[in-house]
Parts: structure tokens; C-alpha cells; sequence
């Protein structure tokens, strides 16, 4: 069954907490603290895969989890880190947020991207030993791996997209060009799932044609079968417009087509296209002659027109040849035009912190300070102390005293937790 949408809750490992223990071997005067640290959660990886090629897995399997940490233990033994969850996708795929933010692309065979990172593991109490601090009873907390709800959507990569009203003859031409063999039958929506074909134009090429399901008039606002897969047209360089030769309005059936790729949220029409006449073996030159003129009268000036029959094989060497010949042209320029993606570069985002007001006291956000109360025990005195430590080191501490914090209110950590001042 072809799926090219799916909707997932992802959720990484939690890192494993670290451990509070003391030496007590026979013989070992004063033992110090030997608690070990707990290990790192697993990652969440996907994996772009020639070897997939629908997303019908996640029908069923729509939570993803790795594997958390396990705890650290006394004489110093580090917890397990959990193992990273490698997920195969078909190339093609992107990840996308509820909120519509692109997590990762994947438009290589073997691109991989971490999509949701597992917890740090806590330290335990062999980690703070100092020399004014010689038997600590703290131990940190496991971090919480990454969770989050998102869309799976596949959008083919192609060269070649074919595009048509109904019965067009896109099924029909695919499987005379390449080894596809999509269903064809005389009747509207026959595909109703993408087809992919490769195409030998000669020894030295091949293209990868895609077959999108019929469109009609509307598709790009939800009608027919059009709106859930034009967008596997995005990705293609050059669109092959195929128009029915007994079509008894030859420019209304192109105008149909161009006016959903243009309506659709990327202006569609501003791809390379060629159109081809198809079913032209039963039809008089005279006649293909008047059709092709119908046709050159609506479509932009310099586009490529021909009359093809993928039953009797007419015009189609011609039509790849030209196909190949833009294909050629659209790949140059794209790859001259595209730009290596710079690192954005943050110096302060991990150690910026704000507070403010609250009904009952002040709350305290940033990055950083919530990643340490979210390692503090708070029912430990000593992981509450040290938490307050690193306040004071922050300057959040100096800032609420500004502010005027009095006794007793209480100071909210992010949605962690909270302590008195």
C-alpha cells in the first residue's frame, strides 16, 4: 500500500540518573564517594533508504521511542547509554512540525538526520568531590530526551513529473517508456497512487520519470485526487504535460491543468514544461497539425510540442530526446544556484536567562539554568543547594535581589520545579 503521509509522535531517551554511594570495602578507612554517572538516551535517527519507498510502516507504528540511559551505580560504574533509534525512510522525505518548521529533508540515499536528541546522563556524587567538598550526598537527575508530534510527508524525486487531466495517457506512457507497470484502464482515476519509471534515453542516460495521479479542475484546493499528491511534483526539475488529442477542447484541457499548478502553494508553472500530444496513431497529419496549433495558441512562447502514441511508439524518441535535453539544462542551472548552507552561530543563546513576576514570587527561564534543575533532585537539600550555587553564579540571584525578592516566595524554575528564596 503506497503511504506518503504519516503522522508520528517521536520521543528520545531519557538519560539515566547518577548514582549517590559511599566506599565501604574492609580495610578502606574513610571511603569517599563513589557513585557512577548514568548513561546518555538514544538518539532518534532517520535514515534516507533507496530501499523504501511509501511510509505505510507508520500507519501503525506511529510512536517512535529510544532507548533511555540506565543509571550510573556505586564503585564508579557508568550506566548504559541507550541505543539510537535508526529509522529508514524513503529518499524524498521530510519531517515537518505541527507548527509547519522543516526538522530535516532527506533527498540523498543514506542521509541521515537526528530528529530528536536523547537526554545527558546525570552525574553522580564521585563527580563533586573537591577539596572543601569531600563527601558529597548529591547526584543528578537524568536530562529528558526530545519529544515532539510531527508530520512524516514523502515528496518523490524525479526529473521527469507527468501531469494530465484524467485518461491524459500519463499511465499508459510510462509503461512504454520504462519497466513500470502502473495499472491503465479506460476510465477517469485509474492511478490512484505515484508511479515511478526509469527511463533509458541512450547508453550514457536514463531519467526518472514519476506519474502523478489524474488532476481536475479544483485539485489544488482538496478536489479529486490531486491536492494529496501535487506535492510530488515539487521535487521534480522538468513537468511533461500530456494532453489528450481528443480532447474537444485541447486548450481548455491545458489551461485546466496550468491554472492547479499555479494555484497550488508553490507556483508550479514556473518549472520547465513540455507538452506532448499522446493517442495521435489513429489521427490524420492534417488533424494533428490543427490540434498542435490549438495548443500553440495558450502554451508559453518556446515550449516544446509533440505528437506522440505510446502504442505505436510515434514521436517518442524525439519527445525523450528533448525531455533530456532540458533536464540537462534545469540540473546546470540548479547546481550552479545553489549555496552551501552556513552554520547560524549562537554565542549567547545557551547562557541568556530572564525573570520575571509571578502571582506568588518570580520565574526564571533560559536554556541553561533549565537544564541544571532539570538534573536537581529537589527532594535533596544538598541538590537544591548546589542549584542555588549556580544562581549565584549565573547572577540570576543578584538580578531577583534588584527585583526585590523577599523571603519565603517562591522562584519557578521554566515548568521544572521551584524553591524557596
Amino acid at each position: 500500500m503506497f503511504v506518503d503521509k504519516a503522522e508520528v509522535v517521536i520521543k528520545a531517551g531519557d538519560g539515566g540518573d547518577g548514582y549517590v554511594s559511599f566506599r565501604h570495602e574492609k580495610f578502606v578507612d574513610k571511603g569517599g564517594p563513589d557513585g557512577g554517572d548514568g548513561g546518555d538516551g538514544g538518539d532518534i535517527v532517520l535514515l534516507a533508504s533507496r530501499n523504501q519507498n511509501t511510509l505505510a510502516a507508520f500507519r501503525y507504528q506511529k510512536r517512535l521511542t529510544a532507548e533511555p540511559g540506565s543509571p550510573g551505580f556505586k564503585q564508579r560504574k557508568h550506566g548504559k547509554s541507550g541505543d539510537d533509534l535508526v529509522v529508514p525512510v524513503p529518499v524524498g522525505t521530510t519531517l515537518v512540525s505541527n507548527e509547519g518548521e522543516v526538522i530535516a529533508d532527506l533527498t540523498e540515499d543514506g542521509q541521515r538526520a537526528i530528529v530528536a536528541a536523547g537526554g545527558k546522563g546525570g552525574f553522580g556524587n564521585a563527580h563533586f568531590v573537591s577539596s572543601t567538598r569531600q563527601a558529597p550526598r548529591v547526584a543528578e537527575k537524568g536530562e529528558k530526551g526530545d519529544e515532539l508530534s510531527a508530520v512524516l510527508e514523502l515528496r518523490m524525486i524525479a526529473d521527469v513529473g507527468l501531469v494530465g487531466l484524467p485518461n491524459a495517457g500519463k499511465s499508459t506512457l510510462l509503461a512504454s517508456i520504462s519497466n513500470a507497470r502502473p495499472e491503465i484502464a479506460d476510465y477517469p482515476f485509474t492511478t490512484l497512487t505515484p508511479n515511478l519509471g526509469v527511463v533509458d534515453i541512450d547508453k550514457e542516460h536514463s531519467l526518472l520519470f514519476a506519474d502523478i495521479p489524474g488532476l481536475i479542475e479544483g485539485a489544488s484546493h482538496g478536489k479529486g485526487l490531486g491536492d494529496e499528491f501535487l506535492r510530488h511534483v515539487e521535487r521534480t526539475a522538468v513537468l511533461l504535460h500530456l494532453v489528450d488529442a481528443y480532447q474537444d477542447d485541447i486548450a481548455g484541457a491545458y489551461q485546466t491543468i496550468q491554472s492547479e499548478l499555479k494555484a497550488y502553494k508553490i507556483d508550479l508553472t514556473k518549472r520547465p514544461q513540455l507538452v506532448a500530444l499522446t493517442k495521435v496513431e489513429g489521427l490524420d497529419e492534417e488533424i494533428i497539425t490543427d490540434r498542435i496549433a490549438e495548443l500553440r495558441a495558450v502554451v508559453p512562447k518556446g515550449t516544446t510540442i509533440v505528437a506522440i502514441s505510446s502504442q505505436s511508439k510515434q514521436g517518442i524518441s524525439e519527445l525523450l530526446y528533448a525531455v533530456q535535453k532540458v533536464v540537462d539544462k534545469e540540473r546546470k542551472k540548479q547546481q550552479k544556484n545553489s549555496k552551501p548552507a552556513l552554520p547560524v552561530i549562537r554565542l549567547t543563546e545557551d547562557v541568556a536567562w530572564k525573570v520575571t513576576p509571578t502571582k506568588d514570587g518570580y520565574k526564571v527561564t533560559g536554556r541553561k539554568i533549565e537544564r541544571f534543575a532539570m538534573r536537581t533532585d529537589f527532594t535533596n537539600p544538598q541538590g537544591v543547594q548546589r542549584l542555588r550555587d549556580i544562581m549565584k553564579k549565573m547572577g540570576i540571584m543578584r538580578e531577583l535581589e534588584r527585583k526585590g525578592v523577599e523571603p519565603g516566595q517562591h522562584i519557578t524554575i521554566g515548568s521544572i520545579g521551584s524553591l524557596e528564596y
